[in-house]
């Protein structure tokens, strides 16, 4: 507790290694853009209208509207907003989605407190460096996969709460209290996975973190005290959730390995499993190219665990087989195509899909908490093609360069925005460090 505490309260004025500062720009614009993109989703549009009618009091920014709420209010939208559908980062060891609960909460109280652009940059990277931790402490992906827990939830609300802490400006010992109260609220479990419309999702992976996140923060800045020990004295937070847990992992290379740096950014506008298959689609047409109506069979083979997360969906860029017709038919699955839901009852998509084999692999399993792909088309003439994807484009092992991250947020920005004010923010974001005062960020992120 004292490392960890220690850690987090330097965080504001400790300069980041040249190679994470740039990381952490590409996480930011692409968080940014998934908010932009996710206010015209149903998921951003109910969180829009929540504000309407129940939040909109306060001088905090809400993006892609002309609202401004409370600090905690404008936390939620603004993470249901990030997490509307499967745009945004996502890290594959601790099964969380970061950046939907870690930047919402850093704006807000960046706005709140008035801090500049570089305190931006680091209380973000606070923030993934802890919510992750917690959950590898927990025991990672195994924990995940074995709990019924929502480990995008606890990384969320842990992460949200420190980048939160940091931009407050909280001391080592009322970090030690932040924690306290985040432990107490954090929450989630797996169910929704049933939801069928993404909101209960945004709420449980970004809107409901971002918000826990800052009311601890707030609540220690106003004078609060709380436990000085939840991860380590009596029935401290692991005990109760994990006790087979390894505290040790909080702090181990602290200040070394940045989880900002081991966070995926997805080249495709699709759930973390579909990465796969479409990058080796992608290849194979690359190798050998094909039209739709010259493939017999798709076999897509996946760990059994990741295959249920994204097996016929109702949701189409969550569903795998759905997304593998599309990809057939326009050879590329756009940002529109991946949310186009009366799609999934297109004829010509039925017909695609029909041919799509999800198979679950258990020789895959073993490789977990790295994400396999093997796909193999077969086509009509008995040409049979296969290729294997042990590294989607966007992980640390085969990550985006700069102009594809800037061409991404182009693409989800654009059409909310417009051209313009796509590229002044995206411009303003990788030159952040001249930025005086995150409130000035307000006139790039909402409408006119």
């Amino acid at each position: 507790m004292n490392a960890l505490s220690n850690y987090m309260a330097g965080a504001r004025m400790r300069a980041l290694p040249e190679e994470v500062t740039e990381q952490a720009k590409y996480h930011l614009i692409d968080t940014l853009a998934a908010m932009i993109s996710g206010s015209e989703l149903p998921p951003g549009q109910a969180a829009l209208r929540y504000i309407r009618e129940h939040g909109g009091k306060g001088a905090t920014t809400v993006v892609a509207s002309a609202l401004a709420a409370a600090p905690t209010d404008a936390a939620l939208a603004n993470g249901v907003m990030a997490h509307a559908d499967e745009t945004d980062d996502s890290h594959n060891e601790s099964r969380s989605h970061p950046g939907c609960a870690v930047l919402p909460a850093a704006l807000a109280l960046g706005e709140e407190y008035v801090i500049d652009g570089t305190t931006l940059l680091r209380a973000v990277t606070l923030g993934y460096d802890i919510g992750t931790r917690v959950i590898l402490a927990m025991g990672g992906a195994a924990f995940s996969y074995e709990s019924s827990l929502a480990t995008h939830s606890i990384a969320g609300t842990f992460g949200a709460a420190a980048a939160a802490a940091c931009a407050a400006g909280l001391e080592a010992r009322q970090m030690r209290w932040a924690l306290d109260y985040t432990a107490q609220q954090s929450s989630g479990f797996i169910a929704w996975r049933r939801d069928t419309d993404h909101i209960e999702k945004a709420f449980v992976f970004a809107g409901m973190p971002a918000r826990n996140g800052v009311t601890s923060a707030l609540l220690v800045k106003s004078g609060w005290n709380g436990v000085d020990d939840i991860f380590s004295g009596a029935d401290n937070f692991f005990a109760t959730y994990a006790p087979k847990a390894q505290p040790d992992r909080l702090i181990e290379k602290l200040g070394e390995r940045y989880e900002i740096t081991q966070t995926d950014i997805k080249k495709w506008t699709v759930g973390s499993p579909i990465q796969g298959p479409l990058d080796a689609i992608e290849t194979l047409r690359g190798k050998r190219p094909f039209e739709a109506d010259q493939v017999k069979r798709v076999t897509v083979r996946l760990a059994p665990s990741v295959a249920t997360v994204v097996d016929n969906r109702d949701i189409p860029d969550i569903c795998l087989q759905h997304m593998v017709a599309v990809m057939l038919l326009d050879k590329t699955v756009s940002f529109h195509a991946a949310h186009d839901k009366s799609r999934m009852q297109d004829a010509a998509a039925l017909r695609q899909r029909a041919k799509v084999n999800l198979v679950r692999d258990e020789e895959l399993a073993k490789l977990l908490p790295v994400r396999v792909a093997v796909v193999e088309i077969e086509l009509n003439d008995g040409t049979r093609l296969s290729e294997r994807v042990s590294a989607v484009r966007g992980t640390p092992r085969n990550p985006m360069a700069r102009s594809e991250v800037i061409a991404k947020a182009n693409d989800l920005i654009t059409p909310v925005l417009g051209r313009e004010a796509s590229n002044r923010l995206i411009e303003t974001v990788f030159t952040v460090e001249a930025v005086t005062d995150v409130r000035n960020l307000r006139r790039l992120l909402q409408h006119a």
